[in-house]
């Protein structure tokens, strides 16, 4: 992963546009799809800085993705509480809370099954009623 370079006083929308840019092969393009897929997922996302990579909330924390050598990950902070009936989850299945999606050169990004995980991960963050 590129160490991320103080950019405080910029948008989360600008810095993640910035972060697709850094990257203008495979990973770039499936951070973008990520990106595009999360928003479209359910309105009122918001899309987050955070640990120098992309993140999206909406009610709290959703997940948030990071570009490595060879994959990319977005990682769902409560994951361990979602159900994957698409078994989506290949990364860090032995956390206690979160789970990631490990996407490498040539995955095909299964858009409909992330959203469900998306707006999951939305009910879950959702104010409970008494």
């Amino acid at each position: 992963m590129k160490p991320a370079t103080p950019k405080s006083s910029q948008s989360p929308a600008k810095l993640i546009t910035q972060q697709i840019a850094e990257y203008p092969d495979w990973r770039g393009k499936t951070l973008s799809s990520l990106r595009q897929t999360i928003l479209d997922a359910s309105t009122g996302i918001t899309e987050e800085w955070k640990w120098g990579t992309a993140a999206w909330a909406k009610n709290g924390p959703i997940c948030a993705a990071a570009v490595f050598k060879d994959h990319v990950r977005l990682n769902f902070f409560k994951g361990a509480a979602l159900k994957d009936p698409k078994h989506l989850f290949n990364a860090g299945l032995e956390a206690k809370a979160s789970r990631g999606i490990d996407f490498h050169q040539g995955d095909k990004l299964d858009a409909a099954g992330v959203k469900a995980l998306v707006r999951a991960a939305i009910l879950l963050n959702a104010p409970k009623s008494k």
